[in-house]
């Protein structure tokens, strides 16, 4: 006969006074964790009490009950009572719903305490999320969610973005598929159907980090802190329907922008309402452009206007501006640091003073008709207008003494009528094709070493500028070449006769590099103390110091080297040959070698848009792997080219890797004596193999 199974009893419940009750020293919480006794306390103020005390009656010696009750399990739940009834919120004698357990029985009261803190089982993440979605939808806001659960309303909404993940996501979150990390990194969009596609995009891959998933969630986006974002304004933005990706849980830089197409066109109309506006001043055209190619303006002739005079009220204060700001720099000249108000102060009153001497300049009407205007956006988002270019078939024709200039009529008006209206255009960069895959290591396509080169050459003139006896012993160099006869003038770097070289392909940032900006602060620098009459250009230099001069010669002829390299007629029936340019470049080694030149300290770093989007997968992975090593570049070979370019780019950004042509042909930064003795110099690396291959261009 099978045995009957025996069943159980459970401890009978009862309320019980808060003064009848003791907290036992048999609970093994001893040191404090989770929920603090105030916020506990404020909780049961709120819902009462949601949990039951367990409590077992205290016994006198004799083994009967006293009337007391000690309680082994819920000690926290008791010195949060005890708190609200000190505070006069709670009765002493208020009712307690207590679960009374047998003082004489088996179990320990040390048993129960345990057992009851061991077996509760945290709330899984994702349901405190969708709790907080639910209560947000029955009518409570983030904030009062917030100061129900003793959190930040940032915290709560960073649980609510969370809930917002496509629900395919979640799942495998809560199946412990993804780590809470991975999915923040998710919540970065609001498009289902993207983080689904990403997800099944990685999800067999080893490498899954949360990095690669917001960049690939935002790649179609652009950065709020882009120049065209900060040209056109979030506000403005978002108030025509644009939609802005907020990361909640990392630093952001301001978000992403979604919708690309709606940017470009604010950027273009509020480009367009500049042109316009300028437009009235009676310019014969406008161009107007995103930014411009670094020599845009090489060929045009550029007006002299007069800057405004400042008017008297504007004169005093900039008087009063600079009294202070002598008196503030008198005052701290011994400080070792500035008191935040002060330097807050000294950078407000240099803004304010460069806002004045920024004068705009008065064009002759004449002079105007015939000029242009070059609109553009700089690069921290403020307007860029550069007015004064005259193109050369705009040139006035010349005239008998005494004319006047046909095309102008006596009063500075345009001869076929006062109200010329400028042509007004938009610049743009033509794309070109995408680079199609190859197998191996080919050489490099003729129009990327030409971009290359084009920012080795500024980079060496920004360098030799710098270095005036490196500079004079080059142009001397030329000179001797130029003037014996037993040496050959071709094929040289240092093209004296300081005839600027256009650059007819070059990447779309050169414009903004550290080497471009600084040769135009230098060159604008002494274009101002230059006088404006050719006949008095002698004596103003022969009133400047030795130095002045010598950094006068370095700048002039800094701006005559040519390092480019260009594709040559093998044969020699092109403007220069093969030869010719493989002389050049062992040239410019030679004057890059005596600067000093390392294009890693001037500033150029290996990214998608001028080396590792514009090679093959085979040379995106010889430069991960020459930079950072073998184990960054298995970390990338799995991927497709353009994510591959990507992570390269992060992988290399302080690795210090430059491509060939950047190098010195044999590899070595370390700067060389000037004299090399042969001139016969080896092919620089990036031209070896067979020239015949067909390059992609790009």
């Amino acid at each position: 006969m099978a045995n009957a199974v025996q069943k159980i009893s459970l401890s009978p419940s009862r309320d019980i006074p808060f003064n009848k009750l003791v907290l036992a020293q048999t609970n093994v919480r001893r040191i404090k964790a989770g929920v603090s006794i105030e916020e506990l306390a404020a909780s049961i103020a709120r819902r009462g009490l949601i949990q039951s005390i367990h409590v077992r009656p205290v016994l006198d010696a004799g083994g009967k009950e006293t009337g007391m009750f000690e309680v082994p399990a819920g000690g926290r739940r008791y010195r949060a009572l005890e708190m609200l009834v000190n505070q006069k919120r709670l009765a002493k004698t208020a009712s307690i719903p207590c679960v009374v357990g047998n003082s004489s029985g088996p179990i320990a009261a040390e048993e129960i305490s345990l057992a009851e803190n061991i077996e509760h089982a945290p709330l899984h993440p994702l349901d405190q999320y969708r709790a907080f979605n639910d209560m947000r939808d029955k009518g409570m806001s983030e904030e009062e969610i917030a100061a129900a659960f003793f959190i930040s309303t940032s915290v709560v909404k960073q649980r609510l973005k969370l809930a917002e993940v496509s629900p395919a996501l979640l799942e495998i979150y809560a199946d412990d598929g993804m780590t809470i990390a991975q999915l923040e990194a998710f919540a970065v969009s609001n498009d289902h159907a993207r983080q689904d596609q990403v997800w099944e995009a990685i999800k067999n891959s080893w490498s899954k980090e949360p990095y690669q998933i917001r960049r690939m969630l935002t790649e179609d986006t652009v950065r709020a802190s882009d120049k065209r974002a900060l040209f056109v304004g979030l506000e403005r933005y978002e108030a025509a329907g644009g939609e802005v990706l907020r990361d909640l849980f990392q630093s952001d830089d301001g978000g992403w922008l979604q919708d690309v197409p709606l940017l470009e066109r604010l950027v273009t109309e509020k480009l367009q309402m500049m042109a316009d506006e300028i437009a009235s001043e009676g310019w014969k055209w406008i161009e107007i452009a995103v930014s411009f190619p670094y020599g845009a303006a090489n060929g045009l002739r550029e007006l002299k206007g007069t800057p405004i005079d400042l008017a008297s009220d504007e004169q005093a204060t900039l008087d009063a501006l600079r009294d202070e700001f002598d008196k503030l720099q008198a005052q701290y000249e011994e400080a070792d640091e500035l008191p935040d108000e002060v330097d807050q102060r000294f950078g407000e009153i240099e803004a304010a003073i460069k806002s004045l001497e920024a004068r705009p300049v008065r064009f002759d009407p004449a002079e105007i008709a015939r000029a242009g205007v070059l609109v553009s956006i700089d690069t921290d988002g403020a307007p860029l207008v550069e007015r004064g270019y005259v193109k050369p078939e705009d040139e006035a024709p010349a005239t008998p003494e005494g004319d006047n200039d046909p095309g102008i009529d006596e009063s500075g008006n345009s001869a076929t009528g006062s109200n010329q209206r400028a042509v007004i255009t938009i610049g743009g960069r033509p794309v070109d094709p995408d680079d199609e895959e190859e197998d191996g290591i080919k050489p490099l396509p003729d129009r990327l070493i030409m971009e290359l080169t084009a920012d080795r050459t500024l980079a060496l003139r920004d360098k030799l500028a710098n270095d005036p006896a490196t500079a004079f012993l080059a142009v001397l160099h030329k000179f001797v070449r130029d003037t014996f006869s037993r040496y050959s003038a071709q094929g040289v770097a240092m093209e004296v006769f300081v005839r600027g070289t256009v650059f007819p392909v070059q990447s779309e940032g050169l414009r903004d590099t550290i080497y471009a900006r600084s040769i135009k602060a230098r060159h604008d620098a002494w274009e101002k103390r230059l006088p404006a009459d050719v006949a008095d250009l002698w004596n103003a230099l022969s009133a400047l110091t030795g130095t002045q001069q010598a950094e006068l010669f370095a700048h002039c002829a800094s701006l005559g080297v040519n390092a480019l390299y260009e594709r040559a007629d093998r044969y020699g029936n092109g403007a220069i040959s093969t030869h010719g340019v493989e002389q050049r470049l062992a040239d410019a080694d030679r004057l890059a070698r005596a600067v000093r030149l390392d294009m890693i300290d001037a500033g150029w770093r290996p990214t998608v848009g001028n080396y590792l989007g514009r090679v093959t997968k085979s040379r995106i992975l010889q430069a991960v792997r020459e930079g950072a090593g073998e184990g960054a570049c298995q970390l990338i070979d799995h991927l497709k080219k353009g994510d591959m370019a990507k992570e390269a780019e992060r992988l290399l950004a302080d690795s210090g890797w430059l491509p060939e042509p950047l190098r010195f042909a044999d590899g070595d930064v370390e700067a060389v004596e000037t004299n090399t003795g042969d001139e016969d110099e080896t092919l620089p690396e990036f031209l070896a193999g067979d020239n015949d291959v067909a390059l992609v261009d790009q």
